[in-house]
């Protein structure tokens, strides 16, 4: 019995040993000074294809640009010889080279990316075990504070201020102003507006599908006038298969990010206000959802404006408060003052 006994404490302090080792990252090799030397870390070169293979599409749209930055200046060096003060250091410069738009702000936005798009790379690396955890140099890596945002509604007389400028000017006032009404009623954001195809129509219900950010997928209901609208505007411009973009130009061109930078800058050209204040699709969609929340509350402004529950900051409260798409329905009702299908409470 003592021999069966003294074994098993052996045995137990053995796998404590073997654990506490694990643990520390050390072999017991290690302990004894003859540990064989640990193989060398790939190149940022060799690993950073890897991991965009591995990422969304929408991730890897996002973190190129800076992934492609992070090669022009580490590319021939191994994960394991960066520092976190040399991170910080790349970030610094990436930031000082950033172009200066209109609606800039000083850079910080280009090094948040930039500690982001290192920290997915080392995020992979410390899964794969190509380094380990104590070893990621990009985790303490510090990103620059974020700025309240400028951001806000527009009162009426703006509103008609840009929508007059885009049905009077440019080479193609029909998409301009349709493009204007789609993210004035939807408040969706430029993404999800590109990303409509014929098949995200439903005019039976009048909704629309928008794909957006995070890969989410939500129906939103329109007016009886836009949809008519997106769908004469979808024939006329060549758009025929269900998987076609719906939004294009007169040749049958689907639009890009491009059209809106020249939309922008045109109706700056016209009302300078715009340019000085940096206005962009996005305030519409500031516009538009406090509207709604004024009007009819914060559940159904955040069911409007496509924002999930799963924010820990917004209590538990939003499981249980959830606006149903008829009442987003409604609210548009009243924003538009036309009569919508699944709308309630209607005058007609």
């Amino acid at each position: 019995m003592t021999h069966n006994t003294t074994s098993n404490s052996s045995s137990s302090d053995l796998d404590a040993a073997r654990l506490l080792l694990e643990r520390l990252g050390l072999t017991p090799e290690d302990l004894l000074g003859t540990s064989a030397p640990k193989p060398q870390a790939p190149t940022f070169a060799d690993y950073i294809p890897e991991v965009a293979k591995a990422v969304s599409p929408g991730t890897k749209r996002v973190y190129g640009t800076y992934w492609n930055r992070i090669l022009e200046h580490w590319g021939d060096r191994h994960l394991d010889e960066p520092t976190t003060l040399e991170i910080q250091q790349l970030a610094e410069t990436i930031r000082s080279q950033v172009v200066v738009r209109r609606n800039a702000r000083g850079g910080r936005g280009a090094a948040e990316h930039l500690i982001a798009a290192i920290r997915c790379v080392y995020n992979h690396a410390v899964a794969d075990k190509v380094i380990s955890e104590a070893d990621n140099p990009a985790k303490n890596a510090t990103k620059p504070r974020r700025l309240a945002s400028t951001r806000r509604g527009l009162p009426d007389n703006r509103l008609d201020e840009i929508n007059h400028v885009a049905a009077t000017t440019g080479d193609d006032p029909a998409l301009d102003t349709l493009i204007l009404r789609l993210h004035i009623e939807t408040a969706c954001r430029r993404g999800g507006a590109l990303a409509l195809t014929l098949r995200d129509l439903d005019p039976d219900q009048c909704l629309i599908r928008l794909h957006e950010k995070g890969e989410t997928i939500r129906w939103q209901p329109v007016s009886p006038t836009l949809m008519t609208h997106l769908r004469e505007h979808a024939q006329q411009r060549g758009a025929t298969t269900p998987g076609d973009q719906l939004l294009r130009y007169r040749n049958g061109t689907p639009i890009t990010r491009r059209r809106y930078d020249h939309l922008w800058t045109r109706i700056g050209t016209h009302l300078p206000w715009v340019t000085t204040q940096g206005v962009s699709t996005h305030w519409l969609r500031h516009t538009t959802l406090t509207w709604v929340e004024r009007n009819h509350g914060y559940a159904i402004a955040r069911a409007y404006a496509g924002h999930t529950t799963t924010n820990s900051n917004t209590g538990a409260t939003t499981t249980y408060t959830q606006a149903s798409i008829t009442e987003i329905a409604t609210a548009l009702a009243t924003l538009t003052d036309e009569p919508h299908p699944l709308a309630t409470n209607q005058e007609h």
